[in-house]
């Protein structure tokens, strides 16, 4: 693994690890999460069900 190649997985590690930590907090918070962290993840924000408290 090269150089340039491990600083762009750790990069991207953490930007996913960011984004995981971000939408749980948005959750717990009955919060929805911000779009560009669900796209971080994987998931299409349009199809993200809305968080409300119940």
């Amino acid at each position: 693994m090269t150089s340039n190649t491990r600083m762009g997985f750790l990069s991207r590690a953490f930007a996913v690890l960011s984004a995981a930590t971000a939408a749980a907090t948005a959750v717990e918070g009955h919060r929805r999460p911000r779009a560009r962290d669900l796209r971080t993840l994987g998931i299409d924000p349009a199809t993200f069900p809305e968080t409300r408290r119940g």
